[in-house]
Order: C-alpha cells, then sequence, then structure tokens
C-alpha cells in the first residue's frame, strides 16, 4: 500500500508539517520517501508518494488534506456551476508529479518497478461532494438519486483527471498503476452498476489503449458484493481486503485471477507473532499459486512497529522464494 513509509521514523525525519499536498509538490522529498520502504525492507515494488486528490487540488478545485482529518473542501460540488473548477488536468499541471516518477525511474534498480496510482472517480468524487471524510455519503448519495445528469458530468470529468494523472506517471516510468476506490463499498451493487461502474472501466479501457501491457490494479474496502463488478472494470489485477479469501475470490473470478492481499493490518499493530502468523496463512490461502502480489488488506497505520513489518517482508521472501 502506498502508505508502506509512513511509520517510519526516517519518514517523520523528512516529512515536515502541514498538508502531503505541499511534501508532493517536492519532487527530491517526494522521491525520498517513496524509495525508503524499498531501501529499508527490500520489498519488490515502489509505490509513488502522492494522494488521490492532487488532480483536483491541481487544477485549482479547492480541496487540501487536513491533518488528522483526510481531504477537505470548502465548498463542495452541490450545482453544476460547480464543475467550473473541476477543470480538465493537463499534463503540466503535475509536472512536479513527473518530476518525482523521472528521480525514481532513474534511481531505484531495474528489478523493482515503480507503481502509479490514482483515486477512482466515486471515491475522489466523494469528497468533492461531501466535502470531508464521511461515514454515511449522504450528499453524495443524494446527488446520485436527484441529479442523474450532473452526477455522470463530475464522474466524467474525474475520469478524465484520473486518466491524464496515470498517463503522466506511465509516461515517465513508472510500470504499472492501481485505481483506488476506496469507499466503493458503500454502494450497492445497483448503484455501483448503474452510477459508477461505467466510468471506472472507461479509466481501465483508455489506460489500456494508451499502454498496452501494463498491468492495472483495482482495490476497495469492503467490497466484497462487488468483487465481480470492480474485476469486470477491466484490471489485470484485483486488490483484496481482509475480508475476502483469496481462494473464494478465484472461485468467484476465475482460477487464474491474479490478486492483490490481503494481511488484516490489525494483525500488523498486534505484533509479531500474530502478524507472521497471519502472513503464513494468506500465503496458505494462496497456495503458491503465481499470480499473487503479497500485501496488507488496507494501509499501514502510523503507529505501525517498522521492525514488524520488516519480518512480513523477511517471511514472504522466505516462503516464496523460487
Amino acid at each position: 500500500m502506498r502508505q508502506a513509509g509512513r511509520s517510519l521514523p526516517e519518514y517523520r525525519a523528512i516529512r515536515g508539517e502541514g498538508s502531503i499536498l505541499e511534501a508532493i509538490k517536492q519532487p527530491e522529498l517526494s522521491a525520498e520517501i517513496t524509495i525508503q520502504p524499498v531501501h529499508r525492507y527490500g520489498v519488490d515494488a515502489a509505490v509513488l508518494y502522492s494522494d488521490i486528490v492532487v488532480p483536483p487540488h491541481a487544477v485549482g478545485f479547492g480541496i487540501d488534506v487536513k491533518p488528522g482529518t483526510g481531504p477537505v473542501a470548502e465548498t463542495p460540488i452541490r450545482s453544476a456551476a460547480d464543475l467550473d473548477r473541476l477543470r480538465p488536468l493537463e499534463p503540466d499541471d503535475v509536472s512536479y508529479v513527473a518530476d518525482t516518477v523521472d528521480l525514481l525511474v532513474a534511481e531505484l534498480p531495474h528489478d523493482v518497478p515503480l507503481l502509479a496510482f490514482a483515486g477512482a472517480p466515486f471515491t475522489v468524487g466523494s469528497y468533492l461532494i461531501e466535502g470531508a471524510p464521511s461515514r454515511t455519503y449522504e450528499n453524495t448519495k443524494a446527488l446520485m438519486h436527484t441529479d442523474e445528469v450532473l452526477w455522470h458530468r463530475v464522474m466524467e470529468r474525474l475520469a478524465d483527471q484520473a486518466i491524464t494523472f496515470i498517463d503522466v506517471q506511465l509516461q515517465h516510468g513508472a510500470r504499472a498503476f492501481q485505481l483506488f476506490d476506496s469507499w466503493a463499498g458503500s454502494l450497492s451493487v445497483a448503484d455501483y452498476d448503474r452510477f459508477v461502474f461505467p466510468h471506472s472501466q472507461r479509466v481501465f479501457g483508455e489506460l489500456a489503449d494508451r499502454h498496452p501491457g501494463i498491468g492495472g490494479i483495482h482495490f476497495g474496502i469492503g467490497c466484497d458484493h462487488l468483487l465481480e463488478r470492480m474485476y469486470a472494470a477491466g484490471p489485470q489485477v484485483i486488490g483484496l481486503d481482509w475480508r475476502t479469501p483469496i481462494q473464494a475470490a478465484r472461485r468467484r473470478l476465475g482460477a487464474d485471477t491474479v490478486v492483490q492481499g490481503n494481511l488484516d493490518p490489525a494483525l500488523v499493530l498486534a505484533g509479531a507473532e500474530p502478524a507472521l502468523k497471519g502472513t503464513r496463512a494468506v500465503l496458505a490461502d494462496n497456495a503458491g499459486h503465481p499470480g499473487h502480489i503479497f500485501n496488507l488488506g488496507h494501509g499501514v497505520q502510523p503507529d505501525t512497529d517498522p521492525g514488524v513489518l520488516g519480518e512480513i517482508v523477511s517471511l514472504v521472501h522466505e516462503l516464496t522464494e523460487r
């Protein structure tokens, strides 16, 4: 997960105060933060230090990431007039991200690929419409069901931004990408199909056309009921949180399905013994299938013991060495 470094003392030593969005605008700092987990743990890939609200922030929508809270928009989307603040993303808007990718591609060993990422239209849209993190998504669902035309215009604009944002990262040397639809699990299957699926499908489809052979990963939290639909959107890899067993996912999606996941991050917080026991259980669930990217089933918590993460990485490498 992209938060792999945020529990590290070396991260806290250089991160500085204030919004993550300001740190992301500093390519040398962002590159160093991205590569810290690679240096410490010897993990098999690096995930760009960035954030899902970089695109709307970069076009001047008016959103920031408040420490301890998350993305906050002072003036949320309430009418078609608010779309004027959500203009299309141009590559020059995120030139600092391209510069960060350039630095990382030059520094990372060739066998450690850099992964790009973006937020999916629904999840990013929920922040722009709610104005802050939400448990109920009341404004988001209200817009869906009271002004479907505006809803789809917002989703189309955010899909455009996600495509451009990932495309910039891939053009500069990232070798795979992840689309985070973290909060799609708040939707029913019917609402997902009607209001979300077409837009996520377009992101994967257009990126596949632009970058043949580049793998895309699709991930959401609490999305077991949406698993088939999220996979049908077009990723090459489906991310699983800790609730969905790997073998159950392959029974539903196909025996050759490539999965990412899915150790419960709470086990990491519980200490080395439960974390390593859980790691062995995840690997046993995968049963030696070659199509598995071992990962947590959600992000690394800031108060995670870095030593426990190191033991997990070592165990995974030991048990999967060929």
